[in-house]
């Protein structure tokens, strides 16, 4: 008798284990509303048609996502992401393939407001690219490691997180400045490779070595003399530290204002995004009458 009242104890919270945690993966009309006012404070774009996706992946507001030894794109139709998204999503295929042995599979990435689904949201934020659809793993083990680790994350409001049913996926919103932010506080402990090197893998892209190391694609394109981001296996990177010159040349810091040297592929909405401002402030300050930039013109950057 007193082994059955055990017995029923433990299943009673595991039970209520898993209610809880489905309740948190529930989702709300708050978060909801909560992603999309992130959004508007950053500034994205809600691409609103599929013939317009092109006018936001030329000037770099969105980024391709491509499969990696680490990630499968399964029936993805507009493989775009902001660019914090993308970073953050290398960085999860990678903990996933390595705590799981298989790939993490996205299933839906951009969606134009004009390819949304009939269920979804009025205020639903995958047309700006912020947000990933992540299949539900098959077994138990990998399904309870992802979970854990986007609620854990989610805690930390790095990202919300839903589970959905029709069809079963998790949707995920990627908050960008949230997430910046955690990348550049533990970048010192990132595996040490600062002050070292790294010798790039076959599949490895900069944005996944970035991921991995806490330093900005920028970085280590200035600290290795790259014009783009074209690399290759057996090739061998300078990681500078976090937070030395390398690669931050181009900030001249004053105390509320400083200067910005643009850079080849630099937008007003990559640099407004870059530095918690906004494009039509960019313009005022800089007396911008249109969105053109030239490598080598300064721009003066408000932080108030």
């Amino acid at each position: 008798m007193k082994n059955l009242l055990i017995i029923k104890l433990i299943l009673a919270f595991l039970l209520g284990a898993s209610l809880v945690q489905a309740q948190t993966l529930k989702g709300s009309p708050a978060s909801i509303e909560n992603q999309y006012r992130a959004a508007i404070s950053y500034g994205y774009a809600f691409v609103k048609s599929a013939r317009s996706v092109q006018d936001y992946v030329n000037p770099g507001q969105l980024v391709r996502v491509s499969p990696s030894r680490h990630l499968e794109l399964h029936g993805v139709s507009y493989p775009y992401a902001v660019p914090a998204t993308r970073q953050f999503l290398g960085r999860l295929s990678e903990q996933y393939h390595n705590s799981c042995g298989e790939k993490l599979t996205v299933t839906s990435l951009l969606r134009p407001r004009d390819r949304q689904p009939g269920n979804s949201v009025p205020h639903s934020v995958h047309p700006t690219g912020m947000a990933i659809d992540l299949r539900v793993p098959a077994t138990p083990k990998c399904r309870a490691w992802l979970e854990n680790t986007l609620l854990s994350l989610e805690k930390q409001h790095v990202v919300d997180v839903t589970r959905e049913h029709y069809p079963p996926h998790y949707h995920v919103a990627v908050f960008s400045k949230n997430y910046e932010t955690r990348v550049a506080a533990n970048s010192g402990s990132r595996q040490g490779y600062a002050g070292q090197g790294y010798k790039v893998r076959k599949g490895d892209t900069l944005s996944e070595i970035s991921a991995r190391t806490g330093v900005a694609v920028a970085q280590l394109r200035q600290a290795n003399g790259l014009r783009g981001n074209l690399i290759h296996a057996g090739q061998t990177l300078r990681i500078p530290a976090a937070g030395s010159s390398a690669g931050v040349g181009n900030d001249v810091v004053a105390a509320n204002e400083f200067t910005y040297r643009v850079s080849r592929g630099d937008t007003l909405w990559r640099i407004a995004n870059r530095y918690g401002t906004s494009v039509e402030k960019l313009r005022r300050t800089n007396r911008q009458a249109d969105d053109s930039l030239q490598v080598g013109q300064l721009l003066k950057i408000s932080k108030g």
